[in-house]
């Protein structure tokens, strides 16, 4: 799983980048594919599963939520963020009790 956050967190910073709008609609895919596994992944854990659930409803390909690019920048900023903490967690947790999620 550590796996499947480290690729969402690159794909959305890419989407800083001028990329053509194919790429957009392949990461709206990819994030909801992504987090929908990470919300079955952690349904056992409701502070995990929920924000996964959320996350995946707001890049879902087939009812967009629209945003300007500057609001979309933000929010892929803050997720990717917010992927690379949880990544951090994972890996103290790992150092600390020898395992990883």
């Amino acid at each position: 799983m550590k796996s499947v956050k480290i690729i969402l967190s690159i794909l959305l910073l890419l989407c800083l980048a001028p990329m053509p709008y194919g790429y957009y609609q392949f990461v709206r895919i990819a994030a909801c594919v992504g987090f929908l596994w990470l919300a079955y992944s952690y349904s056992k854990q409701p502070l995990l599963l929920l924000p996964c659930i959320g996350i995946a409803i707001l890049v879902n390909p087939v009812i967009k939520v629209y945003f300007n690019r500057h609001t979309w920048n933000e929010i892929d900023i803050a997720i990717a963020i917010l992927l690379v903490i949880w990544i951090i967690i994972d890996l103290v947790n790992w150092k600390f009790n020898g395992r990883i999620k």
